[in-house]
């Protein structure tokens, strides 16, 4: 289990490597009114290699960053196993054990085994997502080279469960619909080509929804910090009205809804890749 997060972890951070100088998010989200980074404001108006360096790659270290302050949470928390767990360790079972519930309602009795992967995918967008709330932190998931990055996550473990539950020549069959009369088979032309667009779709729209969203919020929030500040501006007061707040708030509770979108639809995913109708029968009974 611990080899199988760990894999996670690096696959993801590799995706997010690959992908960032490209600067998938600076082509849509140039100009824009967010918050400036400690990075950008720490080396204002400097052009050394150094600052060139952590300005292109902050948004790898604020992803790093947030793993890292989930990994030492958890470990803190399942340290100390003891029979009358204290606050803390209720806390960090209680996430477990609803994580294992909403698995297993959705998925059905095999969901369990994808508790690491769904929860990880939750707490770690979460965390990203309430990092617009820090100053002078920007979120890592309003760059759209880390939400591509857990998409591809994402599209890669549900194409391994498909090849590993079908088989590879029994993936293709189910890419066509599964025929099995004259009339299915004449239908794969047609069928193959829309389920295998269907599943090139799925990474982009996760990727681009948690992105469009996160961002939205970030430009939201630095447009009323700004209008906060300009307020003052004139008369030369070395403050500025807070208006931001209300919209940090609002920022934590679409963080929430972000994240357990994505962690929904990744279980769904998951669950159609499933060849066994049991967890279909499971849904429905409950």
């Amino acid at each position: 289990m611990k080899f199988k997060m760990f894999t996670f972890w690096v696959f993801n951070f590799l995706a997010i490597i690959l992908i960032s100088p490209s600067h998938l998010s600076g082509s849509l989200a140039e100009g824009v009114p967010e918050v400036p980074s400690f990075f950008s404001l720490l080396f204002h108006g400097k052009d050394t290699p150094v600052a060139q360096f952590l300005r292109e790659w902050e948004t790898v270290f604020f992803s790093i960053l947030s793993a890292l302050f989930i990994s030492v949470i958890f470990c803190l928390g399942a340290r100390y196993k003891e029979l009358l767990p204290q606050r803390f360790q209720n806390l960090v079972e209680y996430i477990v054990e609803a994580f294992q519930k909403f698995a297993m309602e959705l998925i059905g009795p095999e969901g369990k085994k994808f508790v690491p992967f769904l929860g990880t995918l939750f707490i770690y967008i979460l965390t990203m997502n309430w990092l617009a709330v820090v100053p002078l932190v920007p979120p890592p998931s309003s760059n759209l080279s880390v939400t591509a990055a857990l998409a591809i996550c994402v599209f890669a473990f549900v194409q391994f469960l498909s090849i590993k539950n079908f088989g590879f020549f029994g993936y293709l069959h189910h890419l066509s619909g599964s025929p099995k009369g004259v009339g299915e088979w004449l239908m794969v032309p047609l069928m193959f080509p829309i389920e295998l667009l269907t599943q090139l779709s799925r990474p982009l729209t996760l990727a681009f929804r948690l992105f469009g969203n996160v961002l939205g919020e970030d430009i939201l929030i630095g447009t009323f910090a700004l209008f906060g500040v300009t307020l003052f501006a004139a008369s030369q007061f070395p403050i500025a009205l807070p208006l931001q707040l209300p919209f940090m708030f609002f920022a934590m509770l679409t963080g929430v809804m972000q994240a357990l979108v994505f962690t929904l639809l990744s279980a769904i995913y998951i669950l159609l890749a499933m060849p066994s109708k049991e967890s279909f029968e499971f849904v429905t009974e409950r």
